[in-house]
């Protein structure tokens, strides 16, 4: 794919090892058409863990936070690996493709961890963790119309029966895939996991069928904007070792009714009883600053949290962020009137419920 976004006229960067389309022309543009019409990502950076074999949904149950096993076949879940103290190592998709098969969807930047804890978990399970990453390649199409675009390229898959959150064999162009209709976008889209050699094959005959509708490659900037808005953590920005999934507001990801124990059970129970120490809110500036990460949020003038991530919103027209608050802030009378530390400005800021934007159904 690397010579299909030079072609491009693709602005390259680098992130965990991989060189990555960061815009081809305009972030802002590439926003505006996945929430318009529809965005082409390259997500071929995305690691890819194979567990299979009789006893791979156990393996997975007593790996990850997740009832794994519970999954039908053509499902999917998202799910996260932990440490002994509760702590995120990674944010996960899992989907089961057959009975004995799951695919495990890491962070680039922690597909080793993810592979080395997942193998080392697995251990007395009747089952076999593969690295698969350098086995696909992931083209992602995202948007409103990428349902219309991609339905007469798909042949033998009816689109309308992949629900969200399932995925399906079938071909792209003409080449095999795994079609899942997933996304980190905040719109309806699908994910095409195909083999490397046939990656720019379905790029190029999707970018062709969905020209006229509005169709155009996007980059991580507006990757980023887009889940942004759409309340998504990332990984190293939200999610973190130093953080478990109540502080972010997803411990219903955490099943402590499936059977047999997991992996940070113990202290997950324990935190989840006592209550998280933090918890993640969305911001909305009062101002054009951007609150960049790690900037301090102000309450009555002391620091009660800090930014995760922040950017400016272009479907809603201000600067956004979300950022970790103390418990309590911004539910007391007083503890509204939230500011943001701006290169030493305090630049009020407003509480805004998480997802800041909502796609219409």
């Amino acid at each position: 794919m690397h010579a299909v976004h030079e072609r491009l006229g693709a602005v390259m960067t680098s992130f965990a090892g991989w060189q990555m389309p960061l815009r081809y022309a305009s972030e802002t543009a590439e926003h505006h058409a996945v929430r318009g019409a529809a965005g082409l990502f390259d997500l071929s950076h995305m690691g890819e863990v194979v567990v299979s074999g009789p006893g791979a949904g156990p393996a997975l149950d007593y790996a990850l936070v997740g009832n794994l096993s519970a999954l039908r076949p053509g499902r999917a879940r998202y799910t996260m690996i932990c440490a002994e103290d509760g702590g995120v190592l990674d944010d996960l998709v899992v989907y089961r493709q057959d009975e004995d098969e799951f695919l495990v969807i890491a962070n680039a930047a922690n597909t080793g961890v993810v592979v080395g804890s997942v193998r080392s978990r697995a251990a007395g399970h009747d089952a076999r963790v593969t690295d698969a990453t350098g086995d696909y390649a992931l083209i992602a199409i995202q948007g409103p119309e990428a349902a219309g675009i991609l339905a007469p390229l798909a042949g033998g898959l009816d689109l309308g029966s992949i629900k969200y959150y399932a995925g399906a064999f079938g071909e792209v162009a003409g080449r095999k895939a795994w079609v899942a209709r997933t996304g980190y976008t905040g719109e309806d889209g699908f994910e095409v996991f195909c083999r490397p050699e046939d990656a720019a094959h379905i790029w190029d005959a999707l970018m062709a069928a969905g020209g006229p509708a509005g169709l155009v490659p996007a980059g991580l900037a507006a990757r980023d904007t887009l889940r942004l808005e759409a309340g998504m953590p990332l990984y190293g920005n939200e999610l973190g070792p130093d953080v478990t999934p109540f502080e972010a507001g997803l411990g219903r990801v955490v099943k402590f009714d499936k059977p047999g124990e997991f992996v940070g059970r113990e202290a997950l129970a324990a935190r989840a009883a006592a209550g998280p120490v933090r918890h993640l809110a969305g911001l909305t500036i009062q101002s054009r600053r951007i609150a960049r990460h790690g900037y301090p949020v102000l309450a009555g003038g002391q620091t009660r949290g800090i930014v995760t991530s922040g950017a400016p919103s272009p479907t809603l027209g201000v600067p956004i962020a979300m950022a970790y608050l103390e418990p309590g802030v911004g539910e007391g009378a007083g503890d509204h009137e939230l500011a943001v530390g701006i290169r030493g400005e305090a630049v009020p800021a407003r509480l805004t419920d998480l997802p800041f934007y909502r796609r219409r159904q």
